[in-house]
């Protein structure tokens, strides 16, 4: 499986990075889902790199151009509810694709163990598609997974793109011996080297889904 760190070379997409981990700019919740999407619309304009491409014309109103299109059929992934902005961020620029989503929490069964549990899953046909599944933490890589498994019940998609913005080392490690390694690649943002005992990302940046949403009960 590739493993892709857009964070190995410098762009503008440290100063989103830095502002979703300031405990200062995370209190501007609008500002941290709109610095997930803009993530969200630099991992797409790489990941649309890879993809194949058919030559198509367009009418102007002085002629006629060709113009090369992407030719896969796109399908937008993600993993409820921290997802969403991140999600976005990718249908602005593939904005013809279809959608999925699928529920995956983490169900306590003390205050460190747990153990995660998928609810909903909607989607359309994956056979033979390209399938972006998103999710902007990747912590243990457990959520990652099975949601991935809960997806192929659709279909089985010709590549999978798994997109995350911060990653622990220990997922990446995790999805990389979990999951195929052919027709996959695992895109990340930046890696952090740790989890601390309640399985968050260290240094991290805390519940993405409550700074983007409001804390749950």
């Amino acid at each position: 499986m590739e493993v892709i760190n857009l964070s190995a070379s410098n762009s503008i997409l440290n100063q989103y990075i830095k502002e979703l981990r300031s405990v200062d700019i995370q209190k501007d919740s609008m500002r941290f889902r709109r610095n997930i999407a803009r993530i969200g619309n630099i991992m797409a304009y790489e990941i649309s790199k890879r993809m194949a491409y058919e030559n198509d014309k367009v009418t102007t109103p002085l002629g006629v151009a060709d113009v090369p299109v992407i030719a896969d059929q796109v399908v937008l992934g993600t993993i409820l509810r921290a997802g969403l902005p991140f999600h976005q961020g990718f249908l602005d620029c593939f904005d013809h694709a279809e959608n999925a989503f699928v529920s995956a929490y983490r169900k306590y069964k003390d205050a460190l163990k747990f153990d995660i549990h998928i609810e909903y899953i909607a989607s359309p046909s994956l056979q033979g598609k390209t399938l972006i599944l998103s999710d902007p933490m990747l912590a243990t890589g457990g959520s990652m997974e099975l949601a991935y498994g809960a997806l192929l019940t659709k279909g089985q998609p010709a590549h999978t793109h798994l997109a995350a913005i911060i990653a622990s080392q220990q997922a990446v490690d995790y999805i990389q011996a979990h999951l195929p390694a052919e027709n996959i690649t695992l895109w990340v943002a930046v890696v952090d080297e740790c989890l601390n005992e309640h399985a968050y990302i260290v240094p991290g940046l805390g519940d993405a889904g409550d700074l983007a949403y409001g804390e749950k009960l």
